[in-house]
């Protein structure tokens, strides 16, 4: 059983990288120093998006952390990340999946020490210790994403965008025609033929 859950806070280009990395480290920063020496082995950790403000991800760690004096993540402020975990991904949502953190705020017990409307501003800092019921909280939800409950994202299919477009080109055909096309069509004076000429032809 894990012994620790936690939530890692950083923005989008960050998070972008560690998603570059297939999940396989994660970069810690410097001020976090004595919570970064208990992040154990078979621990939880919860991502949080700033900016965006949405729950992206969750994973295990597989190695305490180590000195790293070449990260890739970019500073966030004067802040560098010194030093990195190894870890493994659980639940990674695509991007339209991400978890708007405000409608989950108010279930959470962490964020219960700020005014409701304040919510966000439990999550600034890069590490955050959670109660586990927190964390199951969120990742019981991206479940459902993955797994195609009733609030997984789900895109119109090509086959009934074709489908409404052969209504609408069938319509056009029978009731639009009429439409598309002028009544009359007035012909330039030197084809116009004057009543009884044709007759005489």
């Amino acid at each position: 059983m894990p012994r620790n859950f936690w939530m890692i806070t950083c923005n989008e280009e960050n998070f972008k990288i560690t998603r570059g990395l297939q999940f396989a480290s994660q970069g810690l920063k410097s001020q976090h120093r004595r919570k970064v020496q208990r992040v154990e082995v078979g621990d939880r950790v919860l991502f949080y998006v700033t900016g965006i403000r949405r729950f992206t991800a969750t994973a295990t760690v597989t190695a305490s952390y180590e000195d790293d004096s070449d990260s890739p993540w970019q500073k966030e402020g004067n802040t560098g990340w010194p030093y990195r975990i190894g870890i493994k991904p659980e639940f990674v949502l695509d991007e339209p999946q991400y978890i708007q953190a405000g409608l989950l705020a108010h279930r959470l017990d962490y964020v219960r020490r700020w005014p409701p409307e304040n919510w966000y501003m439990a999550f600034q800092g890069n590490l955050h210790l959670l109660p586990k019921n927190d964390f199951f909280i969120i990742e019981e939800e991206m479940k459902k994403m993955r797994l195609g409950s009733a609030y997984r994202y789900q895109p119109p299919t090509p086959t009934k965008a074709k489908s409404r477009s052969r209504k609408r080109r069938a319509g056009g055909n029978r009731a639009g025609q009429a439409s598309r096309e002028p009544a009359s069509v007035a012909k330039p004076a030197s084809e116009q033929v004057a009543p009884g000429q044709a007759a005489r032809s």
